[in-house]
């Protein structure tokens, strides 16, 4: 889906033939988000001027919540992050596609061995779904893309009218687009049935990502492989999608510094067997979740080291923080909001954490390892490599 690099060959990229590409241009998670920052500006304007259409995608990941205006005041702060960062572009110009959610992962919570323990419901993420679209649409005054896969969309989603009112960019992979009869949507028994599906077992998307081995020196780009995606429609059915432009107003930009709040929803401290857990959200000065930043624990001795924390986002601007390490008697400290971006101001709370010792436990017997190994799994083995 990021098929360009900043230090790559757009014009090379141009000369093979690629007429538009989408760049990743956020991400709900912060150090993702971050890194994303580095290369869309330059990789935008560079393809661009080399006559490449550009359109950008936030990748969403879901609240850990079941409560309908939880869901949706999560969708609303993560469509705003994302109109921050459009805003900060300048707004559409004549070669942006319009904005697209990428949403594929409905997993809510993991474990600490980062196995997915807890996912959403499908009439709640939907509706996520829909309120993300709807605010995009409201403000911009383009239908925004939904960016999925046909099983996603089936076992996670419920089928809905309003988001088949919105362009469908679709990923399936090993179906060849040169085909004339080749559609995307079909399993290898029936179809997938979602919001987009047809009676006749394909599905009315826009764009076809056909295959992410894609061979990237071809096009001018520094990696392995990149994602390659076909257009369904005429000319001027592609060109209809950059019909009407928004252009930011001052309110419209990403605020610098703007004022927060901090509220402390848990903490669970037993003893130094086990890692302490804060659960903390951050609000903007309107009242609404922060969309950047993070969250952790600064102990006030400085001589007291944390053997590891870990802020996971639980929902945009709450935090579930894990810390291992601390001794056991009082440990006093402050809970820290720190935002690198600066858009949300820094802020804390005062927290001191309490900790028994814990029983001494016996060491684990090693597990052998097995000496079996397993050939390396070739994923383009059935794709096609253009």
């Amino acid at each position: 889906m990021a098929l360009i690099s900043a230090d790559g060959n757009i014009q090379m990229m141009f000369d093979a033939g690629i007429r538009f590409v989408f760049i990743k241009g956020s991400d709900a998670q912060e150090a993702a988000d971050i890194e994303t920052m580095k290369w869309l500006i330059g990789d935008r304007n560079a393809a661009q001027a080399a006559g490449i259409y550009t359109g950008i995608y936030h990748y969403a990941y879901l609240p850990n919540s079941t409560d309908v205006d939880y869901v949706i005041r999560d969708a609303k702060a993560q469509a705003q992050k994302v109109i921050w960062r459009l805003a900060s572009l300048g707004g559409y110009s004549e070669r942006d596609l319009p904005l697209a959610l990428d949403l594929e992962n409905n997993c809510v919570k993991k474990n600490r061995s980062g196995d997915c323990i807890k996912t959403m419901g499908r009439t709640l993420l939907t509706t996520w779904a829909e309120t993300w679209l709807k605010t995009i649409e409201e403000k911009t005054g383009r239908k925004p893309m939904l960016y999925s896969y046909g099983n996603f969309l089936e076992s996670s989603m419920i089928r809905s009218d309003l988001l088949r009112q919105y362009p469908l960019w679709l990923a399936q992979y090993g179906v060849n687009p040169a085909d004339p009869i080749a559609q995307p949507g079909q399993k290898s028994i029936g179809c997938y049935v979602h919001s987009w599906s047809t009676a006749n077992c394909s599905s009315q998307w826009q764009i076809w990502q056909y295959s992410s081995c894609g061979i990237a020196s071809k096009y001018g780009v520094p990696s392995a492989r990149v994602d390659l995606n076909v257009f369904r429609g005429t000319p001027e059915s592609f060109l209809s999608l950059i019909l009407g432009k928004w252009q930011p107003e001052v309110a419209d930009l990403m605020p610098v510094n703007e004022p927060t709040s901090m509220n402390l929803i848990s903490v669970a401290a037993t003893d130094t067997n086990d890692p302490v857990e804060v659960n903390v959200e951050v609000f903007r000065s309107i009242g609404t979740p922060v969309v950047t930043g993070t969250v952790i624990f600064r102990p006030t001795d400085p001589t007291i080291k944390i053997k590891k924390q870990t802020a996971v986002r639980a929902a945009t601007g709450r935090w579930e923080l894990t810390i291992d390490g601390l001794p056991a008697g009082v440990t006093s400290g402050t809970l820290n909001y720190v935002d690198v971006s600066k858009t949300h101001a820094d802020n804390q709370l005062q927290l001191s954490i309490s900790l028994m010792v814990g029983p001494v436990l016996p060491s684990p017997t090693p597990t052998p390892k097995p000496t079996a190994t397993k050939a390396p799994v070739d994923s383009c083995a059935k794709q096609i490599k253009n």
